[in-house]
């Protein structure tokens, strides 16, 4: 029987505060307690707790026979213990029923995989030790890189930290006549498996669900069910990727959004040859057809699917130059405050908000951006950068002494 496997991105970073230029060397405080707080809380409301509490009843309704697999960042995780203790428990019960795989990332959720190794195996490890500590001593056996990054590299560095398995988009650019339906292995180390999101059902759910000038809205799950029904025969998995926020925050409640996810199961289960499985169940049960060569790195954002929502223009790769010229000078510093503002620094989405893109993938960052203009984030984390490298050097000067 073919498969279903649904992964969730659940992520909130630690937006910055409004930090002037003659906040430097006096305000040693960068994040927006305010907003992070009420937007935790309002998501929450949304979408995390009615969201999670629809799953456990899919769950329980069908015996296990639905599963789910999320990637949960630890600034989100972090966020939760602060903010929202009620949505920690509500995903430590999903977790709980043993349907319910948790995935591996980098701590921050940050883009560490493409400047220096050492910085991301130590994301990673805390991102384990963060998931192990919250979780009854979960270890997760699959990894998901920050918003899909991954390149034959990243992967062959995945497999060498014993991960069985890595989720990355299915880009049409990389695949070619191939299916993203199938299992793949990596090009340098094929003993990691590669499972490719279908971005076209994914994205029909994640970004045109209640899009009423899309012709095929509304999006019914008797329609959905023609569609996985038309999937050639011989394919055998469908990787349904996507944000977490797509189930009332992106889409509304009134979009229909949650309905259609507690009717899903049952039609999948009634009309169709497909079942559920979580990512390291896939990679288990489905031999991988082939290498999948993918060497300059791709991810699942904007139509490019590249990484020009974080790096690229003169904005973003400054920013995130100088951050990581920091990275040895950090690492002498046993100091639980830096050590976490740098951690936090990292984030992508500082440097997404910097984005200079235009048209639709332009709206979408200003949809997503607390900044008026990229030029503003990128003067806003520059500013509060200037202040982090400031406080370095007076610990640095400590510790020589």
């Amino acid at each position: 029987m073919r498969t279903i496997c649904f992964y969730f991105q659940v992520h909130q970073p630690f937006r910055l505060k409004p930090y002037r230029f003659f906040d430097i060397g006096d305000d040693h405080h960068y994040w927006d307690d305010f907003s992070n707080r009420s937007i935790m809380r309002k998501v929450a409301q949304k979408c995390y707790l009615p969201m999670n509490a629809l799953l456990l009843e899919l769950i329980q309704k069908y015996d296990g026979a639905f599963k789910v697999s999320f990637s949960i960042s630890g600034t989100f995780m972090d966020q939760m213990q602060a903010y929202a203790p009620d949505v920690l428990e509500s995903f430590q019960k999903l977790v709980a029923t043993g349907h319910v795989e948790l995935l591996n990332e980098t701590y921050s959720h940050s883009l560490a995989s493409l400047k220096s190794k050492d910085e991301f195996k130590d994301l990673v490890n805390k991102h384990q030790e963060k998931i192990s500590n919250l979780f009854n001593g979960y270890k997760p056996t699959v990894f998901r890189n920050t918003e899909l990054i991954y390149s034959d590299e990243i992967g062959a560095m995945i497999a060498e930290m014993g991960y069985e398995a890595m989720l990355t988009e299915g880009a049409k650019h990389i695949l070619g006549w191939k299916s993203p339906n199938y299992v793949y292995v990596n090009s340098v180390e094929p003993k990691l498996k590669i499972l490719l999101k279908n971005f076209q059902l994914s994205d029909d759910i994640a970004f045109r669900f209640g899009n009423k000038s899309w012709d095929d809205y509304p999006l019914t799950v008797d329609k959905f069910i023609d569609w996985i029904n038309e999937i050639p025969k011989e394919d055998e998995t469908l990787n349904l990727f996507m944000d977490y926020e797509t189930f009332g925050e992106h889409q509304w409640a009134e979009t229909g959004i949650f309905d259609f996810m507690k009717h899903l199961p049952e039609a999948v289960f009634n009309k169709t040859d497909f079942n559920f499985s979580t990512p390291s169940e896939v990679a288990k049960k489905i031999s991988p057809v082939g290498k999948i060569h993918v060497p300059i790195p791709i991810s699942w954002a904007d139509e490019e699917r590249d990484l020009t929502a974080w790096l690229g223009n003169d904005l973003q790769d400054e920013a995130f130059d100088r951050l990581y010229d920091l990275e040895k000078l950090v690492n002498t510093i046993d100091d639980e405050e830096i050590q976490r503002d740098w951690r936090y620094l990292q984030t992508s989405d500082h440097f997404y908000y910097m984005c200079t893109k235009f048209f639709s993938d332009g709206d979408i960052h200003s949809y997503f951006s607390p900044y008026d203009s990229p030029y503003d984030a990128f003067i806003n984390y520059m500013n509060v950068l200037s202040d982090f490298m400031i406080r370095l050097k007076e610990k640095s000067i400590k510790v020589e002494v």
